[in-house]
């Protein structure tokens, strides 16, 4: 996808009046209690369960993760992910050290994905998965005539995801239940390598001013809608 307009650093904003006060409260007002994430040690007798790791029951599980994964082990969490894992793939291009891939990791961790793939350099940068990467399969592959050898052998088409001339709504269709849906580096979008390797090319429609919307954020509309066409409510 091309460039967010928005993305450009403007400076500080500087105001020509007073500051005003961030709050009304007095200097003895007690302050704001601060939230605690996840839960606390086990209550009562553990569990014996092969699926519980004995130091998170000990002091705790604040990870980021649903509630019935609560005090798994990360290993357990993953085996359980794959009995249910969905048919579609993600692949982002990698040339530029995208700081949007971490987000598509994320997004593929929330919707379930079978694996991400990264295209191009194999180091990207972490902080946007927000530790998903943990529990997400993701493979690496140099070239996109290595990624596409990879999918023809697995049967999965390649479908692309960026608003280029051509591309078909992907509002009026209904995504394969098994493919790989591939995102551009930010900027410049799919390469033309990537453009010739993809069977179909799809568009997110847009309403507003700006030419395009980021990878990240295209990444979690169309996983969305693969999951909307072809899975079932979560498990509760």
């Amino acid at each position: 996808m091309t460039a967010d307009e928005s993305s450009t650093p403007v400076g500080p904003v500087r105001s020509t009046g007073p500051a005003e006060p961030v709050s009304q409260a007095g200097p003895d007002a007690p302050a704001e209690p601060e939230l605690e994430v996840g839960v606390g040690p086990w209550p009562g007798e553990w569990p014996r369960d092969h699926h519980y790791d004995p130091e998170l029951l000990a002091q705790g599980d604040r990870r980021n993760v649903v509630d019935r994964y609560r005090y798994w082990r990360r290993e357990a969490i993953v085996a359980d992910l794959d009995l249910r894992r969905h048919g579609f793939h993600v692949a982002i291009e990698n040339w530029q050290h995208d700081f949007n891939i971490g987000t598509v990791v994320r997004n593929a961790n929330a919707f379930l994905a079978a694996e991400v793939h990264i295209v191009g350099l194999r180091r990207w940068n972490r902080r946007g998965a927000m530790v998903t990467d943990r529990y997400q399969h993701v493979r690496h592959h140099p070239t996109i005539e290595e990624f596409a050898a990879w999918a023809a052998a697995a049967g999965l088409p390649i479908i692309g995801i960026d608003n280029l001339p051509g591309s078909r709504a992907m509002e009026t269709v209904t995504l394969p239940r098994e493919c790989v849906l591939i995102f551009g580096q930010e900027g410049p979008g799919l390469s033309d390598a990537a453009r010739a390797a993809c069977s179909a090319l799809f568009s997110i429609a847009q309403y507003g001013s700006t030419r395009s919307i980021n990878a990240g954020v295209a990444s979690g509309i169309a996983m969305h809608s693969w999951v909307r066409a072809h899975a079932g409510p979560p498990p509760g």
